[in-house]
């Protein structure tokens, strides 16, 4: 269920988190990649509208955090790495030129 994010190099998607006793969706935007330190890199942003979290991979961590508990950042670093093949794939399949004029 991917939708492109008009207007950005991003791209979105809706992913449910299961705890114990509920479900949480979040939204989800994918980062073109990028190089840092002569390594691929993708940058990940979670939120729900009152909570936001930003992962870097191939690292599989989360880099800035507003709101989740350390519980739930661990939950978001673990989805990362075991979700990265296909976050790379998302990351590589966004048209950059597209983005910049939709």
């Amino acid at each position: 269920m991917a939708k492109t994010n008009s207007g950005s190099s991003l791209e979105d998607f809706d992913i449910d988190l299961n705890r114990k006793t509920d479900v949480t969706e979040l939204n989800m935007q994918v980062s073109l990649a990028c190089q840092k330190d002569g390594q691929k890199v993708v940058y990940v942003m979670f939120s729900d509208g009152e909570r936001s979290a930003e992962g870097e991979i191939p690292k599989c961590r989360i880099i800035s955090n507003r709101g989740f508990s350390q519980e739930e950042v661990t939950r978001l670093e673990s989805y990362l790495k075991e979700n990265s093949d296909m976050l790379y794939k998302t990351a590589a399949g966004i048209d950059p030129i597209r983005a910049l004029f939709s």
